[in-house]
């Protein structure tokens, strides 16, 4: 055919957009394999978000419960996607080595948070289920105004903690790729994380709707499950709270290392593989095992030191004072 032939152009257009399509499928192919991996990595954090978030939940209306989760889920998301993502791609394509400080702050308070709720079941000062109720029925708008805001503040800092480690992952990749691959994640752990404790809190309205069943198994399953879930729940939040301690003591003990300070991640590190090398087919487990239990007993001293500072000292003082 003559040059200038419609229809070889046709076809030349073609080859053209079929290139095209194979190489954005690659590309697409590499996001999710990379998000993937990132994910992975951060998974620890993800089973701590999860742990974490029912307790929040717990003393609200059944029928409010969706509501509230689905309002944390949306804080999450804007957290993640408008606030963190941003922030750490600048922060490492410009100034890298503040990420490590940022992350420590945050650690410290995740440390103080899971203290601080120690410290009030130790000493009593923690609002029974009667309370909540009664201060959900004065003002349930602002109750739950107040139940959100803690979740996403809490989450805030989980979250930064899941998408540094993800960067860190894909740190390699260009900006625009980190960004989407980053994106990608937030996305899909939001809707991991919320989607089971949407399921986790609804469990005891499934048993209720068993127990009206009309065969004698399902209908006991049914009552099983809803005496089960006020235990789960228990669980759960006390999970949330250990999680809060381990996971800020876990952010400090790495941030020190890498800020130059080796030997308290060192010891922990030494300890993890010691345990991993003489307990055999269980060495990985009692090795991680063994980090978890490190790292939570330097949240917990660190988070105790907060609460007295911000807790105990002022109170003993107005005590002092008043005497």
């Amino acid at each position: 055919m003559a040059d200038g032939d419609p229809v070889s152009g046709l076809f030349a257009l073609l080859d053209d957009v079929a290139a095209l399509v194979r190489l954005t499928t690659s590309s697409l192919d590499d996001v999710a394999g990379a998000a993937g991996r990132a994910g992975a990595k951060a998974a620890g954090v993800v089973v701590d978000d999860a742990a974490v978030t029912p307790r929040y939940v717990q003393g609200l209306k059944p029928e409010r419960e969706l509501s509230i989760i689905w309002r944390i889920t949306k804080g999450s998301l804007r957290n993640k996607l408008l606030i963190i993502l941003p922030v750490i791609l600048l922060l490492s394509q410009f100034v890298p080595w503040l990420l490590t400080p940022i992350l420590m702050i945050g650690g410290a308070y995740l440390c103080y948070e899971g203290a601080e709720k120690i410290w009030e079941k130790l000493a009593g000062h923690e609002a029974d289920p009667s309370e909540r109720e009664d201060a959900a029925a004065t003002d349930p708008a602002e109750h739950e105004k107040t139940v959100v805001s803690g979740a996403v503040r809490t989450d805030f800092i989980l979250s930064a903690e899941i998408m540094v480690i993800a960067l860190n992952e894909v740190a390699s990749e260009g900006l625009v790729s980190r960004a989407i691959i980053l994106a990608v994640v937030a996305v899909a752990i939001t809707a991991l994380v919320y989607g089971v404790v949407a399921l986790i809190v609804k469990m005891d309205d499934a048993g209720l709707a068993l127990a009206k069943r009309n065969s004698g198994a399902v209908s006991a399953f049914g009552r099983g499950l809803v005496r089960a879930m006020p235990i789960v729940l228990s669980v759960l939040s006390t999970v949330g709270i250990a999680a809060m301690v381990w996971v800020g003591g876990h952010i400090l003990l790495v941030g020190v290392d890498e800020l130059g300070f080796h030997p308290p991640y060192a010891f922990v590190h030494h300890l993890e593989v010691l345990v991993a090398d003489a307990t055999g087919a269980l060495g990985g487990f009692l090795g991680w095992l063994t980090n978890t239990v490190g790292s939570a007993i330097v949240g917990l001293v660190v988070g105790a030191i907060i609460v007295a500072v911000m807790h105990v000292i002022p109170k003993r003082k107005k005590q002092a004072e008043r005497a």
